[in-house]
């Protein structure tokens, strides 16, 4: 597990931010801080620019400045740029239309190492939702493995196998309730709030989640947290 924490900087307040989803405009305006980003995936689709969101993550890594995580949206496009055999509906055909060829390499590159989850102490940040596992096991980085296990649960959530009346996936949040009391889950991926911010949602074990995405790129805007450095 020491793997994952180390990535964070020691004494350095931490920025969380929600699903970017190609709303480039409002990652820069979350950047503008002199904390360590986490990102908590589903970078591109939906939104303008999934490229001009792409090249901020990509300048954030290498200059130290922060992380992201890896979210559906994001591994989906990474297989698709490793040659992988992918279904490209209309949102990934738009992102990969404009995505230049340099681009699309450091792209792969960066999906490739991007962590699924991180633990530091008592928070775990992830993008789809909860798995006890992520609590004793290092994150997989980028395409490795089957998605599984806690390697599902980080990409896509807990699905209850049905489909809701807009088309997606229907998921529940039954794994808010497997939170070990005293840990906070910081997550994207399923727009909860209803008043335009951050919706925090407690467990019956004692934990809490904390539901970031906002409904940047599909007609929301872009959420993030700021908390202090964490005691690892």
């Amino acid at each position: 597990m020491a793997g994952t924490m180390t990535m964070l900087p020691a004494r350095r307040g931490l920025r969380v931010v929600g699903d970017v989803h190609g709303d480039a405009e409002g990652f820069r305006a979350a950047l503008a801080t002199d904390r360590f980003v986490i990102q908590l995936g589903d970078l591109v689709d939906s939104g303008p620019d999934s490229a001009g969101a792409l090249r901020l993550a990509l300048a954030m890594v290498a200059e130290g400045r922060g992380l992201f995580l890896l979210g559906n949206h994001d591994h989906k496009l990474g297989r698709a740029l490793s040659g992988r055999g992918v279904t490209i509906g209309p949102e990934l055909a738009t992102t990969l239309a404009g995505l230049d060829h340099e681009l699309r390499a450091q792209a792969a590159e960066a999906i490739g190492a991007a962590p699924l989850w991180l633990r530091a102490g008592r928070m775990v940040f992830v993008h789809g939702g909860f798995h006890t596992a992520m609590l004793d096991h290092p994150a997989p980085r980028g395409l490795a493995g089957r998605a599984e296990g806690p390697v599902a649960r980080a990409l896509y959530g807990e699905p209850t196998g049905r489909t809701q009346p807009d088309g997606y996936p229907e998921r529940s949040l039954a794994w808010v309730d497997r939170i070990p009391a005293g840990f906070t889950v910081y997550c994207g991926h399923d727009r909860r709030s209803r008043d335009g911010r951050p919706w925090i949602c407690p467990g019956v074990a004692g934990g809490t989640a904390v539901f970031v995405d906002t409904g940047a790129g599909k007609g929301g805007h872009l959420s993030w947290i700021d908390l202090p450095p964490p005691i690892i």
